[in-house]
């Protein structure tokens, strides 16, 4: 358990720096320049994803169950995964409805995807590897939000709504080769029992 939260720490500590340490970046980059800042950046989010793999991998075989949940939610779980998969496509296409509405489709998926999780996983380490990354969500939106009212960032504008399609197409996709077979080969755990 110790490696998990060390890796959470430091991946979700790196990508708040900005956030609360808005200082530190920026004396990073005037110091040694934007590339060593997005070298560092780079580097601690690798090492802080590693570690998060390997603990939780660790964690699963020897931490105990906080929570059963009903079958029910599972099926609610797929269903918000799908919407977080075409959210993330949305993300990396031009703005159509979708986009612009989201504001910040990358960090709505995760919290959609951290939430859906949440409700199909009572396992300890699943509560907290989880339950931090919806926290992590949660203040990234609070922090944009706040960068908007600054002006230091602003919201993209709709452009087509051939980009939805798109983001649905692909979204879907996604969602598809996750339930059929990338969830169970990069997480041992097929989301769908069969049989």
């Amino acid at each position: 358990m110790a490696l998990l939260v060390l890796g959470i720490v430091i991946f979700m500590g790196i990508h708040l720096v900005r956030s609360f340490a808005p200082g530190m970046r920026a004396a990073v980059i005037e110091r040694s320049g934007v590339g060593t800042w997005h070298a560092i950046h780079a580097i601690a989010a690798i090492v802080g994803l590693g570690l998060i793999a390997v603990g939780f991998d660790q964690a699963r075989a020897t931490t105990g169950v906080l929570y059963t949940p009903p079958v029910f939610l599972s099926h609610i779980a797929l269903t918000l995964m799908l919407i977080a998969c075409i959210s993330l496509a949305a993300a990396f296409l031009p703005p159509g409805r979708i986009r612009v509405v989201a504001k910040h489709p990358a960090i709505l998926a995760i919290k959609i995807w951290a939430l859906a999780h949440l409700l199909a996983n009572g396992e300890t380490s699943s509560v907290l590897l989880f339950g931090a990354f919806l926290a992590w969500g949660v203040i990234l939106r609070i922090s944009m939000k706040k960068r908007w009212r600054a002006g230091e960032i602003s919201y993209p504008t709709f452009v087509s709504y051939r980009y939805d399609v798109g983001a649905i197409l692909i979204g879907a996709a996604l969602f598809v080769a996750i339930v059929w077979k990338l969830h169970e080969l990069v997480i041992g755990v097929a989301p769908i029992a069969i049989g």
